[in-house]
């Protein structure tokens, strides 16, 4: 690969890591007979599927795909495959093909998740992408997600299924929720809660009194008592107003001690 075909895939390799995504580059490296590729050929592949170029298309690259993605999964070890596209694919051409697969592990496993895209989450989801984090922000509402800067440290989800997203999340997510209101946060809270030990910290954005709401629904709802402190509501450090701006530079605050901590306790 050469030339332009080259500089767009450095592009997209950037890209992927400017995203934090585990990904892997897969290069034809030999060809014997009928092959739906040349030597050369790269494709690079995240758990989320094909992001650039290809090896051949079809049944072919649905196998590297499967494979790729098997590699990101197992964190397995970069190496050649050998495949016979008849008899290992199932294609009607009767070649050979050597592919190398070489994996690329994100060096940035700090994620942040943000339940709710309003006036507060505005200001805050800016703030992050000046850290050296990756954000995913969730909303049921397209004209706010919308409102949110493009950023390859950003990914965003319109759905009005939020709490379904908890069990997609990174294993040590900082998770925080600052949705339309309590009947919102509720449902994405539980199944935080009872998943409480998969995540480095969780926040919920409101009062004394919110909180004292939230403990005794999360306890209604079969959270374990003894879970019902460990999360941080009203959310962020006790300094600053009541404006968005402010509310968001003491959450900002509160993530980066908590993560401090963390960090510090494993030296």
């Amino acid at each position: 690969m050469t030339g332009p075909n080259f500089e767009s895939f450095l592009s997209a390799y950037k890209k992927l890591q400017e995203a934090g995504k585990n990904f892997v580059a897969v290069t034809m490296v030999k060809q014997i007979g009928s092959a739906p590729q040349d030597v050369g050929a790269k494709a690079l592949i995240s758990l989320e599927g094909l992001e650039f170029g290809t090896v051949g298309g079809g049944k072919v690259e649905a196998a590297a795909i499967k494979e790729a993605q098997r590699m990101i999964r197992e964190d397995h070890k970069n190496h050649f495959v050998d495949w016979n596209l008849q008899k290992d694919i199932g294609m009607t051409c009767g070649g050979v093909v050597s592919f190398f697969f070489e994996l690329h592990k994100s060096q940035n496993p700090f994620h942040i998740a943000v339940f709710g895209a309003g006036h507060i989450a505005q200001e805050f989801v800016r703030m992050l992408l000046f850290l050296d984090c990756q954000v995913t922000c969730f909303d049921q509402r397209e004209e706010w997600i919308s409102r949110l800067p493009s950023s390859p440290k950003l990914k965003t989800v319109v759905t009005d299924r939020l709490s379904d997203e908890v069990a997609k999340l990174p294993e040590n997510s900082y998770v925080t929720l600052m949705t339309m209101g309590h009947s919102s946060d509720l449902p994405v809270l539980v199944e935080v809660m009872k998943n409480r030990r998969r995540f480095s910290y969780v926040g919920n954005v409101g009062s004394d009194q919110k909180r004292k709401r939230l403990e005794s629904d999360l306890l209604a709802a079969g959270v374990s008592e003894g879970l019902l402190k460990d999360f941080h509501c009203p959310m962020g450090e006790t300094f600053g107003g009541n404006n968005p701006a402010e509310i968001s530079f003491s959450i900002v605050a509160q993530i980066l001690r908590t993560r401090d901590s963390i960090l510090n306790s494993k030296n």
